[in-house]
């Protein structure tokens, strides 16, 4: 008998916020674990949250480019369940009115297959925190830095039937969701992670077999093997054999994937866990409805059309074409140059004429060799607020700074990270340097 593999997915993205969706605290990844929290992340009695304006910004940035139906008018809703990572003992999520509905994707695989992926809805939710387990002393222990930071969640119809469509869709969905700043997507980080709905049927029938959920994967390799070993495992459960052989199979098959013997099914990574479909708790209507205004789709409708003109473009200079449009797009340097856009030189020296009038040093002292406070300072904050605004790679923003070496660049912008944290004058002073030029 020939079966069918019957995929939806489930993509949970952070969004590129400086705060979290309903408090001040800090978005940063890392950080000394229970820092980047407050009485609101972590559900206190008697602390109203207050949703991030940014957040629904980004959501609507999102929805438009999966071409989905903005909600106009929506609401948050209490996902109840218990689980050490979550204090509050609840999710705030939305159900029953997401921000966006009916959306697609229309995707290109390797092979040369289109197709287009419909989204059921994208909605916007809150992190939980995290476990860290410690098999040396027996101990599972809370980090509550995670909560709080504001996620959307895309929700696909049934319409994979591989793990090359898979694999197509989530490239295409994370170069999209990097040209438009709704997030980093760094899978080493968790910022895009996936859960697979996977069921197999025999090929032909119209009916949907019982899935299961594959839950925070977080590679495109563990992706894809989980599919090919949950699909194989599925099809040895659901044959027509008898117990007794299909036991023998099931147990033949798990030996095999425990040694990693079969050729065509590689054991997924460590971190992989297949996970059995948690039923959600019924949900609580959560009284903070956000509003969607005419001017804010309409000003973000901007951005999507600003996307499609580079892809046109993109393909008027051959240049789109398989794997590599992934990488192009989500470069924002080469997005600016097929933006007709200014050039970046241009932007460059605005920035370190701003930076330098605010330190009293010139271009040319920050480019030079000199090394006194000032004009370290000058140069350090340059290399900084550079990246910030226009995406520059190391190497280019070492170039506009004299030349210098990709290790001098990385410690500069690690230094003025580090004391943006510990000092607040010199973040504001920062902040405002990337404030004045942009409104510029």
């Amino acid at each position: 008998m020939n079966w069918e593999t019957v995929i939806g997915l489930e993509t949970h993205v952070e969004l590129a916020t400086k705060t979290k969706i309903f408090c001040s605290c800090t978005t940063a990844f890392g950080g000394e674990p229970n820092t980047h929290c407050c009485p609101v992340c972590t559900g206190m009695p008697g602390t109203l949250p207050v949703v991030n304006e940014r957040v629904l910004e980004f959501a609507v940035k999102a929805g438009l480019a999966l071409h989905g139906e903005i909600t106009r008018r929506c609401k948050f809703d209490r996902k109840n369940y218990f689980y050490p990572d979550l204090p509050k003992a609840y999710q705030v999520s939305q159900l029953y009115l997401p921000i966006v509905r009916n959306g697609r994707v229309p995707i290109r695989t390797e092979s040369g297959e289109e197709k287009v992926i419909r989204i059921h809805e994208l909605h916007m939710e809150e992190d939980a925190g995290k476990l860290v387990h410690d098999p040396w002393i027996d101990q599972t222990r809370c980090d509550y830095n995670r909560c709080g930071v504001p996620l959307i969640e895309i929700v696909t119809e049934p319409d994979f039937r591989s793990a090359e469509e898979v694999i197509a869709y989530l490239e295409k969905l994370r170069s999209t969701l990097q040209y438009l700043g709704v997030s980093d997507c760094k899978m080493q980080e968790g910022s895009l992670r996936c859960d697979v709905n996977l069921s197999v049927r025999p090929a032909g029938s119209q009916e949907l077999g019982t899935r299961t959920e594959m839950k925070n994967l977080n590679s495109f390799k563990a992706i894809a093997r989980s599919i090919a070993y949950e699909a194989r495992r599925q099809i040895v459960l659901t044959s027509d054999r008898p117990p007794k052989e299909m036991t023998a199979l099931e147990d033949r098959l798990k030996t095999r994937f425990e040694w990693g013997l079969l050729a065509d099914i590689q054991p997924p990574d460590f971190e992989t866990r297949v996970a059995i479909v948690r039923r959600k708790a019924e949900l609580m209507d959560l009284d903070m409805p956000p509003e969607v205004s005419e001017y804010i789709a309409n000003k973000l409708k901007s951005n999507i059309r600003q996307l499609e003109g580079v892809v046109k473009k993109l393909k008027a200079y051959k240049l789109l074409v398989g794997s590599p449009t992934t990488i192009l797009i989500a470069q924002n340097a080469i997005r600016d140059i097929f933006n007709d856009s200014q050039p970046i030189q241009v932007t460059v020296e605005r920035i370190i004429s701003e930076v330098g009038r605010t330190y009293g040093v010139t271009p040319d002292e920050i480019r030079s060799q000199k090394r006194t406070a000032h004009i370290s300072t000058a140069r350090q904050v340059s290399a900084y607020v550079i990246r910030e605004i226009t995406q520059a790679s190391m190497q280019a923003i070492g170039d506009e700074l004299g030349n210098r070496d990709h290790s001098t660049i990385v410690y500069a912008l690690n230094q003025v990270e580090k004391e943006m944290k510990n000092n607040s004058f010199f973040r504001e002073t920062v902040e405002d340097i990337i404030k004045n030029i942009r409104d510029n």
